[in-house]
């Protein structure tokens, strides 16, 4: 169950825009920005129009940026770490924070639980040209 709706309804919706339209949608990859977070920020900054000045650079902004949007920074912050659930919000801020590591859902799902998964999203995405592998 999913409180805001089909996730590989999201997930088709933003790669149909992403082949309709390349140059209005970035696509990057959890890993990637994992492994290479500064070139992420500066890839996101050309996106958007606003690449870094070399005095940005120079003054170490795209650090800065990395830093304040870390998982360990945002996971910290007050309105993350409460327990918000009410009636009209039965998903808190704090159940969207795990440990921010790659390849952690091995440690919530079963390898059946997996599968199944595995399963569904294959015949969501059957013939989509959309692939997780």
């Amino acid at each position: 169950v999913s409180h805001y709706g089909p996730f590989w309804d999201h997930v088709l919706g933003y790669w149909k825009a992403s082949l309709e339209s390349p140059k209005k949608v970035l696509c990057l990859k959890y890993e990637d920005v994992k492994k290479e977070p500064l070139g992420c920020v500066r890839k996101v900054a050309n996106f958007l129009g606003v690449p870094f000045t070399p005095e940005e650079e120079n003054k170490e902004i795209v650090e800065e940026i990395v830093k304040l949007c870390s998982f360990e920074n945002m996971s910290n912050q007050d309105v993350n770490k409460s327990d918000t659930r009410s009636q009209e919000k039965p998903i808190s801020n704090s159940d969207f924070f795990r440990k921010g590591e790659v390849g952690d859902w091995v440690n919530h799902l079963s390898p059946q639980m997996s599968e199944i998964l595995d399963q569904i999203t294959e015949q969501k995405f059957q013939g989509t040209g959309f692939s997780f592998h």
